[in-house]
C-alpha cells in the first residue's frame, strides 16, 4: 500500500509525500486523532503536529527522485527500508501528484526548501537523505545548508561538474522529439525502451520508468509534468559546478554510480575525496536509473552503509 501525506513547500506549493509500507505504530504523525487505521491514499495527515524530537520512532529516510521522476520510482527501495525505518518518498514540485503552478519557482533554492519543509513537517529529522540525479543534488545541498537535519546521505548517479549550455539545448531538442501523445502505454514503453535515439540498446526498465510518469488524456498518454517546467528546473544547475556544497556536507555520504550511468568513475571518486566523510559504491549492469535497473544489486550496494548510519 502507499499512503499520501500532504506537505506545504516553499511559496505554499502543495507537495505529495508517500509512505510505501506500514509506518511505526508509535509515530503520531501518521494517524488522525482517534484513527486506528493508516491514512488512505490522497488523505492528508495534519502537518502541524509532527513527531516530537527524540520520540521513540524508527530512523527517518527521505527519498528524492530525479528530474521527471516521481515518488513511486522509489517504491521498491522504500518498502524494504520500511521494515526497519520510516521511509517517505516525496513528489517534488512539478512532479507526480505535487502541484505544478505555472508561476511557481523552479530554482535550486525552492527544491532545497521543499525537502527541508518535508523533513520538518513529517518529523523525519535527523534523517538519511537518498537522492537520485537532481534529487541527489537537492539532498547534498540540503545537507550542506542544514547539517542538523541530516545524519546520512546517499548520492545516486549525479554529477558535481557543470554540464553546460550544449547539454541544455540537447535536452530541449529531446523533449521536442517525443511523439506525444502516445496512443497506448505499450507505445510509451517501446519508445523510451527501444526507439528513443538516446537509447543505445533495448532497455525495458527505462520504458517502464517513463510509463510511470504518463497519464491518460482525451487524445492519448502524456507526461504528468510540463516539459517547460523540467527545463526551467534543469537550467538552474547545469551551468554551475557543485563541488563547494560537497565540501560542506558533514555527515557520512555514499556516492553510488551505475557502470553505464551518467556519472563517470573518475568524477565519482573525486566526489568521494571532496566529501569530508565520503564513501564509494558502484552497481554493475546498471545505467543512470540505478535503483530502477537493478533493485537487488542497488540494495546490496547501499545496505552496508545504511546499517552503519541508521541505528535505532
Amino acid at each position: 500500500m502507499a499512503r499520501r501525506i500532504d506537505v506545504t513547500g516553499a511559496g505554499g506549493v502543495r507537495l505529495a509525500a508517500w509512505e510505501f509500507g506500514d509506518p511505526p505504530k508509535s509515530d503520531p504523525a501518521q494517524l488522525l486523532p482517534g484513527q486506528a487505521e493508516p491514512l488512505l491514499p490522497g488523505q492528508a495527515a495534519p502537518v502541524d503536529e509532527p513527531s516530537a524530537p527524540g520520540a521513540d520512532r524508527a530512523p527517518g529516510v527521505l527519498l528524492l527522485h530525479g528530474l521527471m521522476g516521481r515518488a513511486s520510482h522509489w517504491a521498491s527501495t522504500a518498502r524494504w527500508l520500511s521494515e526497519r525505518h520510516r521511509a517517505v518518498a516525496l513528489d517534488q514540485r512539478g512532479h507526480g501528484q505535487s502541484e505544478k503552478p505555472p508561476q511557481a519557482a523552479f530554482t535550486r533554492e525552492a527544491y532545497v526548501d521543499d525537502a527541508e519543509a518535508a523533513l520538518e513537517q513529517l518529523g523525519l529529522a535527523p534523517a538519511l537523505l537518498v537522492g537520485h540525479a537532481m534529487g541527489a543534488l537537492t539532498a547534498w545541498q540540503l545537507a550542506a545548508k542544514r547539517p542538523d537535519l541530516v545524519h546520512g546521505l546517499i548520492i545516486c548517479d549525479m554529477r558535481a561538474s557543470a554540464l553546460g549550455a550544449a547539454s541544455q539545448r540537447e535536452w530541449g531538442d529531446w523533449f521536442k522529439s517525443w511523439p506525444v501523445p502516445f496512443a497506448t502505454l505499450a507505445d510509451v514503453r517501446k519508445w523510451f525502451g527501444e526507439d528513443d535515439p538516446w537509447v543505445e540498446r533495448p532497455n525495458p526498465s527505462r520504458g517502464a520508468f517513463y510509463a510511470e510518469v504518463m497519464q491518460e488524456s482525451a487524445d492519448g498518454w502524456r507526461p504528468v509534468f510540463e516539459p517547460e517546467q523540467m527545463l526551467k528546473s534543469r537550467e538552474t544547475w547545469v551551468f554551475d559546478a557543485h563541488w563547494e556544497e560537497l565540501t560542506q556536507v558533514q555527515c557520512p555520504a555514499l556516492v553510488v554510480r551505475g557502470l553505464d550511468g551518467e556519472l563517470g568513475r573518475a568524477e565519482a571518486q573525486e566526489m568521494v575525496r571532496v566529501l569530508p566523510r565520503g564513501q564509494y559504491a558502484e552497481v554493475a549492469d546498471a545505467g543512470h536509473l540505478v535503483h530502477y535497473d537493478q533493485p537487488e544489486a542497488w540494495r546490496a550496494a547501499i545496505e552496508p552503509f545504511l546499517d552503519a548510519v541508521l541505528t535505532v
